[in-house]
Parts: C-alpha cells; structure tokens; sequence
C-alpha cells in the first residue's frame, strides 16, 4: 500500500484520494461516449459508473499490503503503485479522446458505529447490509457497492440516546474548506476542527453531525 503523502505526491490531476481508493470523475457527451471511453479503457477497475455526461471510475487493489511498525504485515483494500499507474493511463486515454475530468465533483459517503462490542455488533450489521454474517473485524463493506461502507469507532458503553451513529463524507482536499463554508452558510456550526484537515465535525441545526474528511495529515 502506498502512503497517502506519496499518492499526492504521484502528480495524478484528474484523481482524488478518498477514504481508501482513487477516485475521478469524467465528463461525456452521453450516456454512448461514456460507454465508449470505458471500452477504450479496456482494463479492469474497481468500480466504474456510467452515467448521462459522466463516468465515475474507482481504482483500489484488494491485495495491497500493510505493514505496522512492528513489521506485521497484513492484506488490506488499498492504493498500490498499480492503481496509479492505471490512473495515468486512464487520464492519457481522456486526453487523447478528448474528455475532462472533473476532480471536485468526486465524492464517498460512509457511515460510523460507536460500539463498545464491536463482536456483538459487526456480524449483525454484515448480515443487513450485505447479506453475509461472516464478519472478522475491521469495515463492512459491500463489494457490489450498493451500500455505504460500515466502519466502528471503539467506544466505552454507554445509554442511548447519545448518538451512535455519524456520517462520514470524504472530499477532495481542495474541496474540503469550500464544502465545510457551504455547511455553516446553510445554518450548521463546527463543533471540533482539532485535527483539520484530515476531519472537520459539523452538526446541523439540531445537532445531527458529519465529519468532512480528506486524505491530508493522515
């Protein structure tokens, strides 16, 4: 796995880091040329959406390797060096096609669970989202993409009602202070900028919260 410093140092214009993948956006004609340009991609990417005037394309490795200061290794869905080389490649093909990307307009949207048993819990919430109990540890995470990744924040026990639950947004970096502006303009308030501007916590007029996350100072 690379390192999100050497990702952003990787020189990738039209790609954006998020939570765990590169992530672009390409702006087409229609729904036909957006067709046409992931054929003339003609690689395998990790996900890849067609819309009508765009294409959505994600690039993670499911194999990448992490390892901790300790020296043990483990597999993770990660940015590799293969993924970046794809995203050059991907960008030439734009260029030479004649399509733009559009890096601010990417995006991903995941859900948080404060838990004091994550063992009790993961399984249950793997069973309602994807559909598969088999829980380890660590993200629920549908491979189909059809539902927001599922992470949990180790918490003491506590009572309810305090809120368990918060949603997570992540943002290019250089949409980050724009996006966090639109949130306070629209009536929130910043509750915790501490570790800015890898998250920004903003809650809405009744104090429902969401972190606004980029890639930096991780």
């Amino acid at each position: 796995m690379l390192k999100n410093r050497a990702i952003l140092d990787a020189g990738l214009e039209d790609w954006r880091k998020l939570a765990q993948g590169l992530h672009a956006r390409f702006l087409t004609e229609s729904f036909a040329d957006g067709l046409r340009f992931v054929q003339a991609v003609g690689e395998p990417c990790a996900e890849v959406r067609i819309g009508d005037g765009f294409v959505d394309v994600k690039l993670i490795s499911k194999d990448a390797v992490y390892r901790d200061d300790e020296g043990n290794e483990r597999i993770v869905s990660w940015v590799t060096q293969r993924d970046v080389d794809l995203a050059r490649r991907i960008s030439r093909i734009a260029q030479s096609t004649g399509v733009t990307a559009d890096p601010s307009a990417v995006a991903q949207f995941e859900l948080a669970l404060d838990t004091a048993d994550l063992a009790a819990v993961g399984p249950f919430w793997a069973a309602v989202l994807t559909g598969n109990a088999e829980y380890d540890s660590g993200d629920v995470v549908d491979p189909t993409g059809r539902v927001p990744n599922l992470w949990f924040q180790d918490t003491d026990a506590h009572e309810t009602p305090r809120q368990r639950f918060h949603v997570d947004l992540w943002v290019p970096h250089d949409v980050a202070e724009e996006r966090i502006a639109a949130g306070v303009a629209a009536g929130g308030r910043i509750t915790y900028d501490g570790e800015a501007p890898a998250f920004t916590v903003l809650a809405d007029p009744e104090g429902n919260k969401v972190c606004i996350c980029t890639c930096l100072d991780r």
